[in-house]
């Protein structure tokens, strides 16, 4: 079954999204989108409500296309990646987490963990990895 992501997102949709996060929740996965934006910028942004996720695709509404998502928790937020099992030759730092068989994620509790060249790289390559049409 398809994701029922819309590919346009409104400001009312993320304040939505948002409202029961804390302040501090909220400005991470804020910054978080933003980061994932300035790296991929021709990458569509859909949110998953019923998730509590922001999705970042190339082939918007099915799984195909998906190469990150920001995903809300009460106290912390996952940037998550969809194949990021593939990633384990480029995640050098040891940032990502998850047992899965082909996800994995990393975990934010603070804004400063953004600023890392790491990160960017991550997000970076799970998008150069991802099909696109």
């Amino acid at each position: 079954m398809a994701p029922q992501w819309r590919s346009i997102i409104t400001a009312a949709e993320i304040a939505d999204l948002l409202a029961s996060c804390s302040p501090d929740v909220r400005q991470i996965a804020l910054d978080l989108c933003a980061l994932v934006r300035d790296v991929v910028p021709d990458a569509t942004e859909e949110v998953d409500p019923s998730a509590q996720l922001v999705a970042f695709t190339f082939i918007p509404g099915t799984y195909k296309g998906l190469f990150v998502a920001v995903a809300l928790h009460r106290s912390h937020v996952n940037l998550m990646f969809s194949r990021g099992v593939e990633l384990m030759d480029v995640d050098t730092s040891g940032l990502l987490e998850g047992t899965g068989k082909r996800a994995r994620h990393i975990t934010f509790r603070e804004r400063a963990r953004l600023d890392t060249p790491e990160v960017r790289a991550l997000i970076a390559s799970a998008a150069e990895r991802t099909q696109r049409s």
